[in-house]
């Protein structure tokens, strides 16, 4: 099955809009988790209004002052959807009422879109008396324009309802401070590489701790496990280096306009060198006024026997 490119855009690179006047459209694959995001969303402030038929937005968006930013879910499933007539509706809205809405598409692997539709026995709205990956390919094909016209694309197929919420705060906050916000993730390359990753960092060449009899069924959160890597006589170097074209680079992209960014370290397990790595990397930043945040894709997912 064709897998989609994660793509992480800024939602703009010129001054943002006051908090109140800001709009967001959200839409994507159908089951990639526009209705989670939408309310991942509200919880953040906004105003979520799904499913609204597009004909009804212009008039919605004449009443203001908007009282809380805006959130507007609409996919394939909303009454008078269309690919054009959401480009058009984005362009009247941005001509008549001084808002450019941000675009936020919500894709998914196709593997992931069929066993999410299999578990929930929900039929696919485009997939009619067709198998579900039929309707699927139809319905990426169609809506595809409107991924290359999407500010931000977010590749669910590995997230958590949690982990949404919290790509979608580092893009839409309200209350965020000034600055990228920063997420660091470890992985294990067994698993495959993070779809939402920006920068990637190898952690496969620091000795390992899982041929190390007391230390393998640890953890690279335990201190043992910790105090063997960082023993390693390549890491003090290796750190130093790290942090300073990790430090070189976030100007450069704040400077772009973009607003959140994921480095994901990776080890062979994804329990111990990168799980250590990751941990340092995140307090390194955060002791430079850094907003950060940290997550362990396959901490649970690898056992003792198979983290290597």
């Amino acid at each position: 099955m064709t897998q989609p490119a994660p793509v992480s855009a800024a939602v703009s690179d010129g001054p943002q809009p006051a908090a109140s006047s800001r709009v967001l459209v959200v839409t994507g694959m159908s089951g990639a988790g526009r209705s989670t995001a939408l309310k991942a969303l509200e919880d953040l402030g906004y105003e979520a209004v799904d499913n609204l038929p597009l004909s009804l937005v212009p008039s919605l968006m004449s009443h203001r002052p908007l009282r809380a930013p805006l959130a507007l879910g609409a996919d394939v499933r909303t009454r008078d959807f269309g690919v054009t007539a959401l480009a058009d509706t984005l362009d009247r809205l941005a001509r008549d009422g001084g808002t450019r809405p941000a675009v936020v598409f919500l894709d998914c692997g196709d593997d992931r879109l069929v066993q999410r539709f299999t578990e929930t026995r929900r039929r696919h709205p485009m997939a009619a008396d067709r198998p579900v990956i039929d309707g699927i390919r139809l319905e990426r094909q169609y809506v595809s324009p409107l991924r290359d016209r999407a500010d931000l694309v977010i590749d669910t197929s590995d997230l958590s309802p949690a982990d949404l919420k919290r790509v979608l705060h580092g893009h839409f906050a309200l209350d965020r401070s000034p600055g990228i916000a920063l997420s660091v993730i470890s992985f294990s390359y067994r698993h495959g590489l993070p779809r939402d990753a920006d920068i990637v960092f190898d952690a496969r060449f620091l000795r390992n701790p899982h041929y190390v009899a007391a230390l393998k069924p640890q953890t690279g959160l335990d201190p043992e496990v910790g105090a063997y890597i960082a023993g390693d006589p390549d890491f003090p170097s290796f750190f130093r280096d790290l942090g300073a074209l990790v430090d070189s680079l976030l100007p450069r992209f704040e400077r772009e306009g973009k607003s959140y960014l994921t480095i994901a370290i990776g080890c062979t397990g994804g329990r111990h060198r990168s799980v250590y790595l990751a941990e340092r990397l995140a307090a390194w930043l955060g002791e430079r006024g850094r907003a950060v945040s940290v997550r362990h894709r396959d901490l649970a997912a690898g056992s003792s026997k198979d983290a290597q």
